[in-house]
């Protein structure tokens, strides 16, 4: 039997970075990982150049069915904390739009630092290492693997959530949950496309590829970003955002327009210049083809049509569908495509402050497998950082 006094399973974002800091308090850290390499999710993060964390990190910016939980996590070890140690590393990055950071080069930049920083400390990464059972008995947590037995007084749930199962992951971590008698939220896909099967879902097929700034609300919820037209529905920044809060039969409004009040706008056109095409003004606004898609939708029986021969009630409705386009996803592309998983552990059964469960001494869950989901743009990698850094600062010595 290998004896260690914290066995962290997971090496992803979370798991990485509670073993190196742990192991930087002297733990003798074992981290196992079940697939041959640790943070294939950093490395395919961020179109390969991970969004590490953003420059204005709230405690707003999370979903959890207890709004306040992530404030202790988040106060212990916040975004400065993360970038002066990208900075001590020397690794390149830059910021995009609404804060977000990234490596300049690529997400093995990040992967490397915490790989390395675990070597430095101690840390002993196992891989191709599957935890099959997981028994405890006298303070003592006993892991059975494929590649022999592990013991610790502590020990880390930092197994993930259900998304992109092509990387191996799985439910290991709700099962042990459920063996402790800890109560799961119930998960779903969350930062997602949107699936469209109906005639929408034919002229977004016809628009794959095209792409605009949009804003889109759902209730009192909304965000402005890009939005792309894709051959199985609506996806983008501004479509991933909302998803986290949408389900199975919300309507969503789309404002193709939002700096644009359209049915003022339209009414001024029409005086200003009555002998144009609907179309033709309309395509200095938005891309001709999507254009020509609403056409079909809105105003099909006038389309060669001059303004000046619509009516001002008409051109009003047509308006107030640009500005307040109502429509209704049949679904989400799922776990599939899915960035993060919504739901998990119930942070109830948590300490904010160690990530320990209440009810069991020397049990950790951090990361995605508690219901703690940030939205797109660094955030959850920084709830893994966060989670990571306060759970390693609270282990138990024995």
């Amino acid at each position: 039997m290998k004896q260690f006094d914290a066995i962290v399973i997971g090496a992803g974002a979370a798991g990485l970075m509670c073993a190196w800091q742990a192991a930087a308090r002297g733990f003798k850290v074992a981290l196992l990982e079940r697939s041959k390499r640790p943070g294939r999710k950093i490395l395919m993060s961020g179109g390969g150049r991970c969004n590490f964390t953003n420059m204005d990190v709230q405690p707003s910016n999370y979903l959890c069915q207890n709004p306040h939980f992530v404030k202790s996590a988040l106060k212990q070890y916040g975004q400065w904390d993360f970038i002066a140690k990208v900075i001590e590393h020397g690794i390149p990055y830059h910021e995009r739009e609404h804060g977000q950071l990234f490596c300049d080069d690529s997400a093995k930049d990040i992967n490397e630092m915490l790989l390395a920083e675990c070597r430095n400390a101690g840390v002993e990464l196992f891989t191709k290492c599957e935890t099959t059972s997981v028994e405890y008995n006298d303070g003592l947590y006993t892991l059975q693997t494929n590649t022999g037995e592990f013991s610790a007084t502590n020990l880390v749930v930092a197994t993930g959530g259900l998304s992109i199962p092509s990387m191996g992951v799985g439910d290991f971590g709700y099962a042990l949950a459920t063996q402790f008698d800890l109560k799961l939220l119930p998960t779903s896909a969350g930062l997602v496309p949107f699936t469209f099967t109906d005639k929408l879902g034919e002229a977004f097929a016809r628009l794959s590829g095209t792409a605009i700034d949009a804003r889109i609300e759902l209730g009192k919820t909304n965000f402005r970003e890009a939005l792309l037209f894709t051959h199985r529905g609506l996806s983008g920044p501004v479509c991933l955002q909302i998803s986290n809060y949408w389900k199975s039969g919300d309507n969503i409004s789309i404002d193709l327009l939002p700096d644009e009040d359209m049915a003022v706008s339209l009414i001024d056109l029409k005086s200003s210049k009555p002998k144009s095409l609907l179309r033709t003004l309309l395509s200095q606004l938005l891309p001709k083809a999507l254009v020509s898609e609403l056409e079909t939708l809105w105003w099909p029986d006038n389309k060669d049509t001059p303004l000046s021969e619509f009516t001002n009630n008409a051109l009003i409705e047509i308006g107030r569908q640009l500005n307040q386009w109502v429509v209704k996803p049949s679904g989400t592309e799922g776990y599939r495509t899915a960035e993060v998983t919504l739901g998990g552990l119930d942070t109830d059964c948590l300490s904010s402050k160690t990530m320990e469960v209440k009810t069991q001494a020397g049990l950790h869950f951090i990361g995605e497998a508690v219901d703690v989901t940030g939205h797109l743009g660094g955030f959850n990698f920084q709830w893994a950082w966060s989670s990571a850094y306060a759970c390693a600062q609270h282990l138990n010595k024995t």
